[in-house]
């Protein structure tokens, strides 16, 4: 039986999460020297887990978000909602219309996510704007 690598450091994982919010130099260094961050996720507590993509996403860092994709990082509606993927972000909440209203890290909702995402994120923000309350 082969065993499994050991869990990598709180520090480490801490760190790359928070690089995921903004600073793409350190995303792509931390990443070239452990490509398993690509999918870690934080617990800033009481089950407010992030990833580094869930970071780039809330705070609009599109070259961070569109490097960790590029890199394997699993996509999600709020990063698709920031980019400005709108025909995503309508297949995901026509499978799932509740998602629509599931936070995302820190309790942000998804239309914060599609503001963040600027012009090129705009039909987004009006899709989500049209839908009912």
């Amino acid at each position: 039986m082969t065993e499994k690598p050991a869990p990598l450091s709180a520090d480490l994982v801490r760190a790359f999460v928070i690089a995921g919010h903004g600073d793409l130099d350190q995303v792509k260094a931390m990443l070239a020297k452990t490509p398993s961050l690509i999918n870690v996720a934080w617990d800033w507590g009481d089950g407010d887990f992030e990833t580094a993509l869930g970071g780039a996403a809330h705070v609009g860092q599109r070259e961070v978000a569109l490097h960790l994709l590029a890199r394997g990082a699993r996509f999600d509606l709020y990063a698709a909602a920031m980019l400005g993927q709108l025909e995503v972000v309508k297949a995901i909440l026509t499978a799932n219309p509740a998602a629509r209203f599931a936070p995302g890290a820190h309790g942000i909702p998804l239309l914060a996510h599609a503001l963040r995402g600027g012009a090129e994120a705009a039909a987004v923000v009006d899709y989500l704007n049209s839908l009912p309350s």
